[in-house]
This record gives structure tokens, C-alpha cells and sequence, in this order.
């Protein structure tokens, strides 16, 4: 092996037990996971939003901007459940450059694996007990699940992930609802597939365990675009791509037949202003069709203070500006929400 062994770092169980939740976090969380499993097993009409940073890089930031969505989600509570995005691991396609908070808990320091995990369960657990709103958090390794399984109300599976065996067996485990993307071909069987596995029991290797789980029946699929050979976006958030969606599901056994429309990445081209738009098409679309109604059970949305973003250790830089992906700032995001309650 050519691995340089750097430290040993605390299993999960010893961080959750150093940073544990508050019984009344504890009890917010378990009313929130009740709440958000009723609307993909259709026991709710209820939208969900899934909304915030490309990465949660910094924890004042992230925190801020959560504590904005706090007196919107009383406001829509009657339509909408808001899920903030707290993303803290971020796939490179190269392998290449920020790769989250657990990697590096400062943007502009080395990486330092030990701080970034506890950073990582700080700011989820402090965006609870201000808030009272659980989040979304992109499993990008396995392994790490254990660090967040007490804390996160939604999981999402990546495009360059959802083809993993480990992946897919490790969200079968899950009893919350987690997202399974299409890959970045575009290929809903790959996608669906992967729903096919989550759902289903398994028995394998976890963190040098032998373990077993029971499936999970809200794991469902994320519609995020795709790219061709020549590297061009292609939407996939259309009334023509929804209603395919529906009949491929018809088509299969699974449990809860349910997607969610990611208005950025290849459904936008990256032009985070588009996601305005698009949100009101899905809209649109589901309140044509009673199929796509009962089939979108939400959007997901990248928002932060700041709208665009900005590079990383720039010398203006901006509070509440992402910088990974561009997003939509917070004006804009109010004011959609709002339109997807009237909507929805």
C-alpha cells in the first residue's frame, strides 16, 4: 500500500457522544423526519423545498442564512416544508479543489480531516437548536454517514455516486428519505436501480462490520439534468420528462413512486438565475397533470445570502457568497418560495 497513515481519527460513536444533541433537538428532529416521510408516502400534500448553499463553507454564513428561513417557514407552513441544504462534503469531478467543510473546516487552510468532521456535526446541530430545522446533507462517503445519521433529516446520493454498490446497500440502512440522483448520462435506469437497491435488505461490510438492514421504502429518485459525449447540458425537468418518469416507475415494484426536480446543475447549465424559472415550470407541470402531481414531491434549490459566487481566498470577499457552484441570493429565494406556496 502507498497510503501515508496521518492519524487515527475518532470513530462516530466517540463524536456524537463529544458533541451530542440536546433532548430538544432530539425531539425536533424526530416531529421533522414524521412530517417529511408522510410526503413521500403521500399521507401529505405538503411540498418540500430543499434550499440552500452549494457548500456549506462557513458556519456564521450557513447558520444566518438558515435562521432567514425560519419566519418563511412559518409563513408557507401550510403548503411547504423547507429542508435546508447543509452540504459539507463536495464531489470534485477531477478531484480537484474544495472538497467541503470535513476536508477543510477553512476554505483557505490545508486539509485537516479531525476538525472538518467535528465542524461538520457543529454546524448541523447548531443549525437545529437556533432554527428548529433539520437538514440535507449529500453523502458523498459512506463511511461518514455515522458522524450525521442522528442529525440529518434528508440525504441526497450524488450523480457520480449513485452507481456505487456501497452507496446504495449504506441507504438502504437509512430511515429517513434520501434522494437518489440520475448519473450524469442521464440514464433513469441507472437511477431507478439504484431506488430498486436502497429499498431492498442487504447484508454486507460496514465499517468492518457485518451488518444488516431492513431496506428503506422512501428512498425515491432526483431528476438533476445530464451531459452528452460532447459535454453539453440536457434537461430532464420538462412536462415530457416527468411523465416518462411516471410511467417508468408504473412499470417497476417499488414503494412510494416519488422525485424531486434539482433546479440547478445540468437542468439550469449552471445559470443558478434559471432556477426561478424552472421551479415555476415544474410547478406548472404538476398542477397540469395529476400523474406528475402525485409523482414531484419537491425541489431542491441552491441558495445563499449572496447571489453568483466567488473564488476562494479572493481579496474582496463576499459574506454569504458561495464558493463552489453559483446560487441564487437570498431576495430572489424569498420570493420564490413564497411563489411556490401559491403554487403548490
Amino acid at each position: 500500500m502507498s497510503f501515508t497513515m496521518i492519524k487515527k481519527l475518532p470513530s462516530p460513536e466517540q463524536i456524537r457522544e463529544e458533541y451530542p444533541l440536546s433532548a430538544r433537538a432530539i425531539e425536533q428532529k424526530a416531529l421533522r423526519d414524521a412530517e417529511i416521510a408522510k410526503v413521500f408516502t403521500g399521507e401529505s400534500d405538503k411540498f418540500l423545498v430543499i434550499i440552500g448553499p452549494c457548500s456549506a463553507d462557513n458556519e456564521d454564513a450557513v447558520c444566518d442564512y438558515i435562521s432567514r428561513l425560519v419566519p418563511v417557514q412559518e409563513k408557507v407552513k401550510d403548503k411547504l416544508i423547507l429542508v435546508p441544504r447543509i452540504y459539507t462534503n463536495k464531489p470534485r469531478t477531477t478531484g480537484e479543489g474544495y472538497k467541503g467543510i470535513v476536508h477543510q473546516p477553512d476554505p483557505e487552510k490545508k486539509p485537516d480531516l479531525l476538525q472538518g468532521l467535528i465542524a461538520m456535526r457543529k454546524m448541523h446541530i447548531r443549525a437545529i437548536e437556533e432554527t428548529g430545522l433539520t437538514a440535507a446533507d449529500e453523502m458523498l462517503y459512506p463511511d461518514n454517514w455515522g458522524y450525521v445519521s442522528d442529525i440529518l433529516s434528508y440525504v441526497a446520493v450524488g450523480a457520480r455516486s449513485v452507481e456505487n454498490q456501497q452507496h446504495r446497500l449504506t441507504v438502504s440502512g437509512f430511515n429517513v428519505p434520501a434522494g437518489m440522483k440520475n448519473p450524469t448520462s442521464g440514464d433513469l435506469s441507472v437511477m431507478l436501480n439504484s431506488v430498486v437497491a436502497a429499498q431492498g435488505k442487504h447484508t454486507f461490510i460496514y465499517r468492518s462490520w457485518e451488518v444488516k438492514t431492513e431496506g428503506n421504502p422512501l428512498a425515491h429518485t432526483i431528476l438533476r439534468g445530464a451531459v452528452n459525449k460532447h459535454g453539453n447540458a440536457i434537461p430532464n425537468y420538462h412536462y415530457e420528462d416527468l411523465q416518462f418518469l411516471y410511467e417508468k416507475y408504473n412499470a417497476m415494484d417499488l414503494k412510494n413512486p416519488a422525485t424531486v426536480v434539482d433546479t440547478n446543475h445540468s437542468n439550469s447549465d449552471k445559470h443558478y438565475e434559471e432556477q426561478y424559472r424552472i421551479a415555476k415550470e415544474v410547478l406548472h407541470s404538476r398542477n397540469h397533470s395529476a400523474d406528475i402531481h402525485k409523482l414531484v414531491k419537491g425541489l431542491m434549490i441552491e441558495s445563499y445570502i449572496e447571489p453568483g459566487n466567488q473564488k476562494i481566498g479572493c481579496s474582496n470577499h463576499v459574506y454569504g457568497k458561495s464558493i463552489t457552484d453559483p446560487c441564487l441570493g437570498w431576495e430572489e429565494s424569498e420570493r420564490l418560495i413564497y411563489e411556490i406556496a401559491e403554487m403548490a
